[in-house]
């Protein structure tokens, strides 16, 4: 019986799916997706439709039973494909896409109600959902009902929900989908307040690759119910594991170069004709002929010695994009404030970071550009 017991705790942080496999009508939703999440750590599930964000969710939650593998919080197993813990014992909170309300409470009501199933009394838990309400600039709608409230205002009620449970862990799935951008910052900002203060964990499902980047201390990208990669904003970002890892998480240009010489992090280019020194961090030597480098906005601009003409233009406020055609593929340069060129203009520009993949993750046949 000991060696039983033993067998159902491990201590693997706040979560750990492990080799996890879930299938709808013999087609895998997820496969073989593992991965652990630390007490107070945010990870975010980046991913178009359809690549499991939601099914993982619902997984870790207990609304779904696994195919295969196992899911683990605070070292006991809640799940496999023979065993399942009931979801009101797995000491998690959710925020789904549906809203999943209450058609019968108000909203101060709604809000209250994880606090009053934790025995706290009914004035101090109406009064903390109050505050809630207001944080989220929802306070007004407290005595309506659902079928009373916008879709986007029944939204906020369930994130004003979850972030009244006192729960170890929260799961998001696209919580902000519904929100305009002044109440999508107040509540990641309200969201990563609470969760610091209480040290609880969160999953967080989006396909926003900017939320990701700036909401959580690490990033998870899902494709076709598979984990692509796992690693810091920042990793993921300027390293990704191959071409649809780093077109997912950003704006993403090819460019052709041959490496001329290699002295640690400095790297001499070729670049049709043009050489250029550039930062590139990759570990190991570069293999011999025509390279395939990774270029975002910001590691390329406007000035330099490349020349290039210019094929489009995007204003976006706080600065501009222009997507240049050179002699070794298109890309996109990024400058502060208001476009100082046109379609049609000669200018040049200059490298001054890339990434370059490993052999196979960049298709030399795939010129194209991602401009987010």
């Amino acid at each position: 019986m000991a060696a039983d017991v033993a067998a159902e705790q491990v201590s693997d942080g706040v979560l750990s799916v492990r080799d996890l496999t879930v299938r709808y009508d013999g087609s895998a939703a997820l496969n073989g997706v593992s991965f652990s999440v630390a007490e107070g750590e945010i990870l975010a599930l980046l991913g178009p439709s359809g690549s499991g964000k939601s099914t993982l969710l619902h997984a870790i939650a207990g609304f779904l039973a696994p195919t295969a593998g196992e899911i683990w919080l605070h070292g006991h197993r809640v799940a496999s494909p023979s065993r399942m813990t009931a979801p009101e014992r797995r000491d998690v909170a959710m925020v789904f896409q549906n809203y999943a309300l209450w058609p019968h409470m108000s909203v101060l009501d709604t809000v209250a109600y994880p606090m009053r199933r934790r025995r706290i009394p009914g004035a101090t838990a109406r009064q903390s959902a109050r505050r809630i309400l207001d944080r989220l600039h929802i306070g007004q709608l407290a005595v309506r009902r659902p079928a009373e409230l916008s879709g986007g205002e029944r939204q906020r009620v369930g994130l004003a929900r979850a972030l009244a449970r006192d729960a170890s862990l929260y799961l998001f799935d696209e919580p902000t989908a519904h929100l305009d951008t002044h109440v999508r910052g107040i509540f990641l900002e309200e969201l990563v307040t609470r969760q610091r203060a209480s040290g609880a964990a969160a999953l967080y499902a989006t396909h926003d690759a900017e939320e990701a980047l700036g909401l959580a201390d690490r990033v998870a990208l899902l494709d076709g119910g598979r984990v692509v990669q796992v690693g810091s904003p920042e990793q993921v970002y300027a390293r990704p594991a191959d071409l649809w890892a780093a077109r997912l998480t950003g704006p993403a240009s090819l460019l052709s170069a041959s490496v001329v010489e290699v002295d640690g992090e400095a790297w001499t280019l070729d670049i049709a004709g043009s050489r250029a020194v550039v930062s590139c961090d990759r570990p190991g030597g570069p293999s011999e002929g025509i390279q395939r480098f990774l270029v975002r906005p910001g590691w390329a601009g406007v000035g330099g010695g490349l020349p290039g003409e210019v094929r489009a233009v995007w204003f976006r406020g706080p600065h501009c994009d222009y997507l240049v055609e050179t002699g070794c593929g298109d890309v996109v340069l990024r400058e502060p404030d208001i476009p100082r060129h046109q379609v049609g203009d000669r200018l040049s520009w200059g490298l001054h970071r890339v990434w370059m993949f490993d052999a196979g993750a960049a298709p030399a046949a795939d010129a194209g550009v991602g401009t987010g």
